[in-house]
């Protein structure tokens, strides 16, 4: 298991991306409402989802979250301290425009069966903000987001996978693990530690 090192160092991270499939809503449950009031990094969030429903991802976590959630919408502008999804059958990206950070919503072709991928919103977050990023892997039954961890890494980003012995589906986990080095493999208990690090420049 890697050994945990401390934040980047140019210090906290700006926005963190995550991205979770089978069990990964109740991982999340666990992890962003142990998010306080005061954190800074804007926070982005892949789930694999149905596309043909609705998402109830925003109304589940507006009741048990301190931070403003949204879902996510085209050219919207990244503000600190929130919590957006990205919405059924579109790929979430980040885009720089002229003044700031945005989103930007694709209906490209699913990678690996999946529209949202968590490889396209990793992959395009680690272009524009470097290692001003935290990438998490959490719960899931593929292996989309092994890659785009991996560009977060080579951005000298900062990296965390849930440990796959805690995960109700393990192969999401194992495929990021197996894919090249990360900075921290964690239970979810554990994880809230290292958010707030990366929110404030400590270490951890």
């Amino acid at each position: 298991m890697p050994t945990p090192r401390p934040a980047p160092p140019a210090g906290r991270v700006d926005a963190i991306v995550i991205g979770a499939s089978a069990g990964g809503v109740d991982a999340l449950t666990q992890l962003l409402p142990a998010l306080p009031t005061n954190f800074r990094p804007a926070v982005l969030v892949v789930v694999h989802l149905p596309r043909s429903l609705p998402s109830l991802l925003p109304e589940v976590f507006t009741s048990r979250c301190t931070l403003p959630v949204h879902e996510a919408r085209d050219k919207q502008p990244i503000q600190p301290g929130t919590l957006y999804f990205a919405p059924p059958n579109y790929h979430l990206l980040v885009d720089r425009d002229a003044k700031r950070p945005s989103l930007a919503l694709s209906a490209d072709a699913p990678v690996h069966f999946s529209r949202p991928a968590i490889d396209v919103l990793f992959e395009s977050a680690a272009a524009v903000y470097g290692p001003r990023l935290g990438g998490v892997i959490l719960s899931g039954a593929n292996a989309d987001g092994a890659l785009g961890l991996q560009a977060v890494k080579r951005r000298g980003g900062v990296t965390l996978v849930q440990a796959p012995d805690t995960d109700r589906s393990p192969t999401m986990p194992q495929a990021a693990l197996a894919a090249g080095p990360v900075d921290f493999v964690l239970p979810l208990e554990q994880m809230p530690a290292v958010f707030r690090a990366w929110g404030d420049g400590g270490a951890i």
